[in-house]
């Protein structure tokens, strides 16, 4: 994906994402943001503690919300397909 999109491409998206999920007036995604809007991501019937879960993965500051940097650290965390030829790309980048 960051070969097809490129590394900003896909910094672009992952923070598409992040505010399609967030609640806009705390700039985070919340409990009540994701439960909200998980709809967007397929997963309609999901339970609350299912939720909470999610939050709590990428909480990496505990309070209780993902910041974007939480949320893109957990997306790339959660699907290392994403990071196939990162070594490629990061070279490339680095010296461009």
């Amino acid at each position: 994906m960051i070969t097809r999109l490129g590394t900003e491409g896909f910094i672009c998206e992952l923070c598409n994402g992040f505010r399609l999920l967030m609640d806009c007036e705390k700039g985070l995604i919340t409990f009540e943001s994701l439960k909200r809007n998980s709809y967007l991501l397929g997963l309609n019937d999901m339970m609350d503690d299912e939720i909470v879960c999610m939050l709590s993965e990428g909480d990496l500051d505990g309070d209780g919300a993902l910041n974007q940097m939480e949320f893109c650290i957990l997306m790339v965390r959660l699907s290392p397909g994403l990071m196939e030829g990162s070594p490629q790309w990061m070279m490339e980048d680095l010296y461009v």
